[in-house]
């Protein structure tokens, strides 16, 4: 069992999950990982955005801190819900819009592997599993917002981690999180294989010249940001 696989607890395994809700892949587990190597305890404040089955939220909770968990999906929500009591972890979570659901808070992590494949559709998907990948031409649509909204979700000393695509600009992340005043870097990479969402796009992400036509694999990357 690889030390990824390890870091996130509950396993995969464990966790259930209602049709269309993401289930843990490699992002996920990059992650975990990340997530695994922060100092975490009972006055920990955790925010996940975007909480799919809640693996995330469910792994801060097991390690004492304080987790709130936000999807804009209802069978995301109920997912989370049902694990956190399957698993007896206490665990908050949230339906809707992360930014006006946490209006007014503050927390000392935030967590999220945001939506970030590159789609020809300009809008977010209303409904269905795509709205966990579909992400804007340029798969920063959700990532934009959460770098906009990260020094005024962070207390002082706050720590973001985001993961996303290699094909989605970290470096623009990187960018747009120091200009608003955090530190940020990227701390962790992976490779995988490109799954079935890339591989049917393939052609319209070559034409936007997001991928060439011997890729078959894709960079995973984490990116963390402080917040002084």
């Amino acid at each position: 069992m690889s030390s990824t696989t390890m870091a996130l607890s509950p396993s995969p395994a464990d966790l259930f999950a209602l049709p269309g809700v993401y289930r843990p892949q490699g992002d996920t587990l990059l992650l975990a990982r990340a997530l695994a190597g922060e100092e975490l305890g009972p006055r920990t404040s955790v925010l996940e955005i975007g909480s799919g089955t809640g693996a995330l939220s469910l792994q801060a909770a097991y390690a004492g801190a304080d987790v709130t968990a936000v999807d804009v999906s209802w069978a995301a929500v109920a997912t989370a819900r049902i694990n956190a009591r399957r698993h007896r972890l206490a665990l908050r979570v949230l339906h809707g819009d992360f930014a006006r659901r946490t209006a007014g808070h503050r927390f000392d992590l935030v967590v999220t592997n945001p939506p970030y494949v590159p789609t020809a559709a300009s809008g977010l998907p209303a409904h269905g599993p795509q709205r966990a990948w579909n992400a804007g031409p340029d798969g920063r649509t959700v990532i934009d917002r959460i770098c906009g909204a990260a020094p005024t979700l962070l207390r002082p000393g706050g720590r973001l981690l985001m993961v996303h695509s290699g094909m989605c600009g970290p470096d623009a992340t990187v960018a747009r999180l120091t200009a608003a005043g955090l530190s940020a870097e990227v701390t962790a990479r992976a490779t995988v294989p490109w799954g079935p969402v890339l591989r049917s796009r393939r052609a319209w992400l070559e034409q936007q010249g997001l991928a060439r036509p011997t890729d078959q694999w894709e960079e995973l990357l984490v990116i963390r940001a402080r917040r002084p």
